[in-house]
């Protein structure tokens, strides 16, 4: 493709993965450094949480190889509680943070909550001219009244202004046919996918329980249109999409003519002594 393509998860510390992704003994402290050696980019699930601190920060820097990149999620204390309003102080102390990862960090995603409605538009159009533009971001909405003729547009035209993505979520909340229409037109001059899957109820990680190879099939179809586009593809897999996301992060890598590494091929460099 014309521009970068990186897949990766959504976050790397699950038990659930020594074994069948990690090798068997390996420690919570060693995963991102495992998972680096397979994946080039990960999404940073903490971060939704609380702003981390900067000795954590600096010890994903530490632990991860050049060229990697990170992408975090904006608190939800900011997104889902305070619905971006009044919020100046801790999105600046978040980017702050975020910046201590140098080259690694790659995009910053603002996931608004379900009941964040196209009657916060207003919440939006202040909250996003205060983000720096040298940093990327993304905006995840998840209303299905977002993509009404008579919202979808002023929502596009906002984050287009300030080149900020619609982030690209396959998941309960939008259409997939409408979300795929949208790759089509990008708002940034990267796209941010998430593949979220509506299996909730998947708490064991271990394995791949339910094959969407059909919705893969269309997603590699809308990847393919990108080409001539020529921007960066920033795409994560969540473990209740099909499972187990390091195997379908691999697949997806296998079907984009990107070569997957094999877990076994991970951690080789340690057995050798």
């Amino acid at each position: 493709m014309g521009g970068r393509v990186l897949i990766g998860t959504q976050g790397w510390n699950y038990a659930g993965w020594v074994g069948p992704f990690y090798p068997e003994g390996t420690r919570s402290a060693d995963m991102l450094t495992r998972y680096a050696e397979a994946f080039p980019t990960v999404e940073v699930d903490s971060t939704f949480y609380a702003i981390p601190p900067v000795n954590s920060v600096l010890g994903w820097a530490k632990r991860s190889p050049e060229g990697f990149v990170f992408a975090l999620k904006l608190p939800r204390d900011i997104t889902h509680e305070r619905h971006l309003r009044d919020a100046e102080a801790d999105t600046e102390l978040f980017v702050e943070r975020a910046r201590l990862l140098g080259p690694k960090l790659g995009p910053i995603l603002v996931q608004l909550g379900p009941d964040f409605a196209p009657s916060e538009l207003g919440a939006l159009r202040d909250f996003i001219p205060r983000l720096p533009r040298d940093l990327r971001f993304a905006v995840e909405v998840r209303q299905e009244r977002w993509m009404r003729d008579d919202v979808l547009p002023d929502l596009l035209a906002l984050l287009s202004d300030h080149g900020v993505a619609l982030a690209l979520s396959d998941g309960p909340w939008l259409p997939r046919e409408t979300v795929l229409d949208l790759a089509a037109a990008p708002t940034a001059d990267f796209h941010y996918l998430r593949w979220m899957g509506p299996n909730r109820d998947l708490t064991d990680f271990s394995h791949v329980q339910v094959s969407r190879a059909d919705e893969v099939d269309e997603w590699l179809a809308a990847l393919t249109k990108l080409d001539a586009l020529g921007i960066d593809v920033y795409g994560y897999v969540n473990n209740h999409f099909e499972g187990h996301s390091p195997a379908t992060a691999r697949e997806l890598q296998r079907r984009l003519g990107i070569r997957p590494v094999d877990p076994r091929e991970i951690g080789e460099q340690i057995s050798l002594f």
